[in-house]
């Protein structure tokens, strides 16, 4: 049988109720004694790395859980990481990029209700986990949630208390778990060995734009990052009035050698900024990155991932655009 290492990290599947509310307390022994089918199909071990409400997570938390899964990578055939809900989108982006095309899964879970509770998610969750990683197709980077196996990079968390908390962002999901079966939709082929990078500039902003928002606030954007993300409206439209004046900023910050991301708020289908003037204005007047079908959480991800890498415009864009974990289609 496969040997899988469970990460445990915290959250609200690891989580007993408090005075001041639940936060996690449970150690990974707990969680796996609560599954015990698990041993009918794997060898699973475990480790506690830290014990936080995700809430709290930091890229230095990414950068330990990268750590672990390098460390520890010839050891087991793959790797299920205990994470809360809240911010599992985000370390499943980044981890796609910090540990790029491995060949054993990685696989994150997490539950809407602690795994202790009688109507609790979590057992089937860190079960399906469990089936999913000893599987003989299972690669990269995951999330499995609700009988899901969603790409790493193209997950979010688009309900705050339902069981079926997680979607794939316009992108199919790569299998789905039923009656103790994984049901593969898409096959993706195995690398021989995998590529780790695991540092990460944290300097990069997001600014969500609202009607009449001063420019000021994406100036000081600007002065607190490397990289800014600007999410504007529709298929990407900024505006472009002297009302506003983001242009000025732009351009000051652009001669200065910072990045510009533009991205949409709109969950589905991306931006195409080509389409109307206040979208293809900027783009012909700037040398920005768009973001097209890709999620928030894996823009930053990846402009972490990059920005430590280079600070050369050219080869920004290049990363930028080069496919990671299904993150930018066409």
């Amino acid at each position: 049988m496969k040997k899988i290492l469970m990460i445990a990290t915290g959250g609200t599947i690891a989580s007993r109720g408090g005075a001041e509310g639940l936060e996690p307390g449970l150690t990974p022994e707990e969680l796996l004694s609560m599954v015990p089918e698990i041993r009918e199909f794997c060898t699973p071990d475990s480790v506690q790395i830290f014990n936080i409400d995700s809430t709290n997570i930091t890229p230095e938390h990414w950068v330990r859980i990268a750590e672990i899964i390098r460390d520890k990578y010839d050891e087991y055939d793959g790797f299920v990481i205990c994470h809360g809900t809240d911010t599992m989108a985000y370390t499943a982006a980044v981890l796609s990029y910090m540990v790029q095309h491995s060949p054993k899964p990685i696989v994150l879970t997490g539950s809407q209700k602690p795994i202790d509770r009688e109507d609790t998610d979590g057992r089937i969750n860190l079960r399906d986990s469990f089936l999913y990683a000893s599987s003989e197709k299972a690669c990269d980077v995951v999330i499995v949630f609700q009988g899901k196996v969603i790409a790493g990079t193209r997950a979010k968390k688009i309900r705050t208390k339902s069981y079926n908390a997680f979607d794939s962002v316009d992108f199919p999901e790569l299998a789905r778990i039923r009656d103790g079966k994984v049901i593969t939709y898409i096959t993706t082929p195995k690398s021989e060995k995998p590529e780790f990078s695991l540092r990460l500039n944290r300097r990069v902003g997001l600014i969500s734009l609202t009607p009449g928002m001063d420019s000021e606030l994406l100036d000081v954007c600007f002065r607190l990052n490397d990289a800014v993300v600007l999410s504007g409206y529709g298929t990407g439209g900024i505006p472009d009035g002297e009302y506003y004046g983001f242009y000025d900023v732009i351009g000051k910050w652009q001669d200065k050698g910072k990045t510009l991301v533009v991205t949409t708020q709109v969950q589905s289908e991306g931006s195409d900024m080509s389409i109307y003037r206040v979208g293809r204005g900027l783009k012909n007047r700037f040398s920005l990155l768009e973001s097209y079908d890709m999620t928030y959480e894996s823009i930053l991800a990846k402009l972490m991932w990059i920005l430590a890498q280079t600070k050369a415009p050219e080869k920004i864009r290049e990363l930028f655009y080069q496919s990671v974990n299904y993150d930018l289609i066409g």
